[in-house]
């Protein structure tokens, strides 16, 4: 089987091209770290005996999703397993001198993931099998100040992969959207005593564990996954919270933070 996997030079797409390339399936890497993504396709090439394919651009390109699907029909490669990770994060109260970032974001997160499932989905469809692997997050059901861009675009991810799943079935083709809880990555870039003491408490999910769940969900055509405790009682005490709490919660990380 050939896998791509966005995002891969690091964080849960690299946890996702390890496994994948582990398990003997060749892998297309892709992110926008160059030296990494080498250096990662040279070390699993000669650990696990796959071909490791890295391509670098820049996912956050309103052309992306076409660019890439290209590239691999120019290089004959049947992709078997999508799997759309890439992602960014910022929490930070929005301006416009954000609008830049604002704008990487939604493309990243919506544009080009949802192109790169009716590229590749379409290849898929014309086989009558494969599988595309989605990764929102637990934000997508927490409409919190901070994040506004980002749980915006976790809850069309969400959305979108509920509602595509339906149209990609009768074709032998699944999507599984992945909503995981923390994750011990440094996409949030919290200090790493803090993610090993969430791990050591159960709050925060390693790479490893979720993506061996995600994988399993796919494999079992799973439309959405939740894996994580705090997907259980998180959102239900957000929800809870009276407004008047949360703006003075707001105003207080303002302040420490410089959001």
């Amino acid at each position: 089987m050939l896998a791509l996997v966005t995002g891969a030079s690091s964080g849960m797409g690299l946890e996702y091209a390890r496994q994948l390339a582990a398990a003997g399936n060749d892998v297309i890497i892709v992110s926008n770290q160059q030296e990494e993504l080498v250096k990662v396709a040279a070390k699993f090439e000669e650990e696990y005996k796959v071909k490791v394919h890295p391509k670098y651009m820049d996912l956050a390109s309103p052309d992306a999703a076409g660019d890439l699907h290209s590239w691999c029909e120019e290089n004959s490669f049947e992709v078997e397993l999508l799997v759309n990770n890439a992602g960014m994060f910022f929490f930070k109260e929005l301006t416009p001198e954000m609008s830049g970032k604002v704008s990487a974001m939604m493309n990243l997160h919506m544009v080009t993931v949802t192109q790169m499932c009716i590229l590749f989905g379409e290849d898929m469809k014309r086989r009558g099998h494969g599988r595309i692997i989605n990764m929102s997050s637990m934000a997508a059901v927490l409409p919190m100040p901070g994040i506004t861009i980002y749980n915006s675009t976790k809850a069309y991810l969400l959305n979108f992969g509920k509602s595509f799943w339906y149209e990609l079935k009768p074709y032998g083709v699944y999507l599984t959207t992945v909503c995981p809880a923390a994750i011990a990555t440094p996409l949030y870039k919290l200090k790493e005593s803090l993610l090993n003491f969430g791990v050591k408490i159960g709050v925060i999910q390693t790479p490893g564990s979720l993506v061996r769940r995600a994988l399993r969900a796919s494999r079992h055509h799973r439309r959405v996954i939740k894996p994580g405790l705090m997907n259980i009682y998180l959102p239900v005490l957000i929800w809870l919270l009276p407004r008047p709490v949360v703006s003075l919660c707001w105003k207080k990380l303002k302040i420490k933070l410089g959001a």
